[in-house]
């Protein structure tokens, strides 16, 4: 059957009778289908409902069942505004099996699906109709012509259908190849008609059609396949109703051939065997590039969604994480002033809390210099916004204004505008966020003392700065302690506190204080010191380094305090070693101030 074969008219499609007749034969029971013909109602049906979409039209009619009147595997009847569909197409499965309606499942059987495709194209863009006077050759060469402008038609309205118009190309077009209604140069012709059309619309890829495109040259010489690839180029930009046009390149058609026949050397004896091999090539070609298209397809996706399970279980993860973080921060800021171990459960020993004190008066004249340069780093200045407009209020401006006169007697739409306005905005004092972690194991006793003077000397300076400042210390070692809580109200004794711890755990220190003080939260000047030598297991060292980087990449400032030439450094803090310990307080206020000056 031949490709222009998918469009019939209805003048020449056969009628009941003689569709039953095509079963009558000499005397022997009939074949049977594979399956009842009533049995794919329900799919043509289906198709028909999907067919809409794909053709743009609403009037058509899909029937398929088991044979076609036509004999094509599909075929459109323009005057009976219906599509002819052989089940065969979906073979092996059954009408059970085949739910068209649902969208996806055409990727079950994408050879039906194509072909159905390819029949909405003819559907939507082949409108024109022959003339009555039109010589039947130069219809069946027009007819030619229209099976790869209707796909390119169809491909600019739906692109995502390439693959599916690829498909057709095997279903359609290798059986119109080996079973050819031309012979000789017109059957070369014609495949290349059919396959190098289809490559210059984009449905074909040129390496692939690189067989048929050298043996049609062989055959038909490279003079005579240029011009025919001028007439099917010219004929894909053909509007859909351009019957006269089409006819016209049709015509064309048919006299190239005829003027270079006589000069042409004899086609072989098996054209239509070299033809057939050669559009195998492309076929096999097509379908080694649309599997390593899916491979590739695949891969992106199977990545795609590897990343979104890593995502959703990070997301997870950090869920865990902050709802850890809050009980730990509840368990170690609570009202009793307790011990409490990792998992928030009271500690029956290990409290570092040896009692408390008054402050001295060094400590409240540090902490009254604290909190004044503390709002000084944290005012900044009023912001101005200038506006111009043609009508007061603002300041005059007289060049615009003369400028404005001049527009107006000029007869022009005046644009100047001469007044000016200033708008001045005062902009907020960023609040303080400082956490402080002090390392309670036996090596640090020296630093508690420093520590525990500097951690009053913040909370006080910084509950006189701003009431939206919070400080708190956590003193660490298997389990933690909370020295200062934050509260926007300042402690009125010093905690003191020894080291006498073995472990340590500065992960579960670094959570508390995060979540308590919203370290992670931008809109604040934030700080976290950490008062330790590192001198940890490996498992102690990674889990503190988690925390710490994921401060350090929400832009909070973490110091770390050594009082220790051979101290270890926590990757991504500040190291900075104080050879006094009375130096720590000092150090830690200059600290919070850089980092309430830093915010923006």
């Amino acid at each position: 059957m031949s490709a222009h074969h998918h469009v019939q008219s209805s003048a020449t499609a056969p009628d009941d009778a003689a569709d039953l007749a095509r079963w009558d034969d000499d005397g022997a029971p009939p074949a049977q289908p594979r399956s009842s013909p009533a049995a794919w109602l329900r799919v043509g049906a289906e198709l028909g409902d999907r067919l809409v979409a794909l053709s743009g039209r609403q009037d058509l009619l899909v029937t398929c069942r088991p044979g076609t009147r036509s004999g094509a595997p599909a075929a459109f009847f323009p005057g009976l505004g219906e599509v002819e569909f052989d089940a065969e197409l979906f073979a092996p499965l059954q009408p059970h099996e085949v739910h068209p309606r649902i969208v996806g499942d055409e990727e079950r059987y994408p050879a039906a699906w194509g072909a159905l495709v390819h029949e909405a194209a003819h559907a939507a863009h082949s409108a024109w109709t022959e003339l009555a006077d039109a010589d039947s050759r130069v219809v069946q060469a027009a007819l030619l012509l229209e099976e790869s402008r209707v796909e390119g038609a169809h491909l600019t309205r739906r692109p995502t259908d390439r693959t599916y118009l690829r498909t057709s190309t095997r279903t359609l077009v290798m059986p119109d190849i080996a079973n050819p209604s031309f012979q000789g140069i017109e059957h070369a012709a014609s495949v290349a008609a059919l396959i190098l059309g289809r490559r210059d619309v984009g449905i074909l890829d040129a390496g692939e059609t690189r067989a048929v495109a050298t043996l049609c040259e062989q055959v038909l010489g490279a003079d005579l396949l240029a011009t025919l690839t001028g007439i099917w180029t010219a004929a894909h930009r053909c509007a859909d109703h351009d019957a006269t046009a089409m006819l016209a390149h049709a015509r064309d058609w048919c006299e190239a051939l005829d003027a270079a026949a006589p000069s042409l050397p004899a086609p072989p004896e098996d054209l239509t065997d070299l033809l057939s091999a050669a559009a195998g090539v492309v076929m096999d070609s097509m379908a080694a590039n649309d599997r390593a298209d899916l491979a590739a397809q695949a891969a992106a996706d199977n990545a795609l969604a590897t990343r979104a399970r890593s995502q959703a279980k990070d997301r997870a993860q950090q869920a865990s994480r902050r709802r850890k973080a809050a009980a730990t921060a509840k368990s170690v800021f609570n009202s009793g002033g307790g011990t409490v171990n990792a998992d928030g459960t009271p500690a029956p020993y290990g409290n570092p809390v040896t009692g408390t004190r008054r402050p001295t008066t060094a400590e409240q004249s540090a902490a009254a210099r604290l909190s004044r340069a503390l709002r000084a780093a944290a005012y900044r200045e009023r912001t101005e916004e200038r506006t111009t407009s043609p009508t007061p209020p603002g300041r005059l401006n007289m060049r615009q204004a003369l400028a404005r006169d001049a527009q107006h007697a000029a007869g022009a739409v005046p644009t100047a505008e001469p007044f000016t306005a200033t708008r001045r905005r005062h902009s907020p004092t960023p609040p303080l966020r400082v956490g402080i972690a002090v390392d309670v194991s036996g090596s640090m006793r020296a630093a508690c003392g420093p520590v525990a003077s500097a951690a009053w000397i913040v909370a006080r300076a910084a509950a006189l700065t701003d009431p939206d400042s919070r400080t708190a210390t956590i003193a660490y070692d298997t389990h933690l302690t909370a020295l200062t809580r934050p509260s926007h109200r300042a402690p009125a004794r010093v905690t003191t506190f020894d080291a006498r711890g073995a472990s340590h755990n500065l992960g579960d220190a670094l959570d508390a204080l995060d979540h308590g003080l919203d370290l992670s939260r931008p809109g604040a000047g934030r700080l976290l010191v950490i008062v330790t030598d590192a001198k940890y297991t490996p498992d102690e060292t990674a889990n503190a380094v988690t925390r710490i980087r994921r401060l350090t990449t929400a832009s909070c400032a973490v110091l770390q305090l050594t009082l220790d030439k051979e101290s270890r450094h926590l990757p991504g803090t500040t190291l900075l070693h104080l050879p006094r310990p009375s130096s720590a307080p000092a150090a830690i206020a200059k600290a919070a101030t850089d980092a309430i000056r830093r915010t923006r």
